[in-house]
């Protein structure tokens, strides 16, 4: 029997993503009440360094949802002006808030490592 085929959208339902876009971002993920640590996903239709992330997280899911982020995707793609917003120059980038404070980013996908350890010196305050 065949494996099932890799369908990268399969990573929103996994992790919980939650869309937005540019008239609902604020509202969403800056304006919400609560101190969660918030990941917002940028990412673009075909972009081939999203899917691998996507393939990543799928394959990696255990440790990215012991991170315990709140989990929002946006295809910049589709919505442009959420791109200018950011001064983006590339696809994958990871958007952090917690609090309505934005705290940074992660342009590209640097690996599961790298990425831990930015999102555990994030909640350490560090």
């Amino acid at each position: 029997m065949a494996a099932a085929p890799f369908d990268p959208a399969e990573v929103f339902q996994v992790f919980g993503m939650r869309r937005v876009d540019s008239a609902s971002f604020d509202a969403q993920v800056v304006r919400a009440p609560g101190d969660d640590l918030r990941c917002v996903f940028l990412w673009g239709q075909d972009c081939y360094n999203c899917g691998i992330f996507k393939q990543t997280a799928l394959l990696q899911r255990q440790a990215l949802l012991a991170l315990e982020l709140s989990w929002f995707e946006a295809d910049v793609y589709a919505d442009e002006a959420l791109g200018r917003r950011f001064s983006l120059h590339g696809v994958p980038t990871f958007v952090l808030y917690r609090s309505g404070k934005r705290l940074g980013r992660v342009t590209g996908w640097p690996g599961l490592p790298q990425f831990s350890a930015a999102m555990q010196r994030l909640r350490d305050g560090t």
